[in-house]
């Protein structure tokens, strides 16, 4: 291997991270959302203040059409993260990242938020 200014050459190029954003006025409320786009998958973070309450990670699986999930940070009471990073999975088949961080106590946000999701997806999907 041969040093150069401090990296490798040789190496194959490494996909640099892809970063996007995007906001929505949902029943009253700013959303914000935050893609980062990685090698094989995507991290999506959703919410109307910086905070990350939660992580949850989807995965496919051979041994099953339904992609894997876990909750990686936060309440396991609360399943939007996970089952929002499930359907992405699915819909990708890619490794999803989601962190959820607006009350859930409103399911028709919940549906709103996947449903702008969706939409950014059609319009940018080299953003995913």
């Amino acid at each position: 291997m041969n040093m150069e200014n401090g990296a490798c050459s040789g190496q194959s190029a490494v996909e640099a991270i892809g970063v996007h954003d995007f906001s929505e006025k949902l029943l009253e409320q700013v959303v914000h959302f935050h893609v980062m786009k990685l090698t094989g998958g995507f991290f999506l973070w959703v919410g109307a203040s910086p905070v990350l309450s939660n992580l949850a990670v989807s995965m496919n699986s051979k041994f099953d059409s339904m992609p894997l999930s876990t909750l990686v940070l936060g309440d396991s009471s609360d399943t939007t993260p996970n089952s929002l990073a499930q359907r992405l999975t699915k819909k990708t088949k890619k490794q999803v990242f989601v962190s959820y961080n607006l009350p859930v106590t409103d399911s028709n946000l919940t549906l709103l938020v996947e449903n702008r999701i969706r939409k950014e997806m059609e319009l940018h999907p080299d953003k995913f």
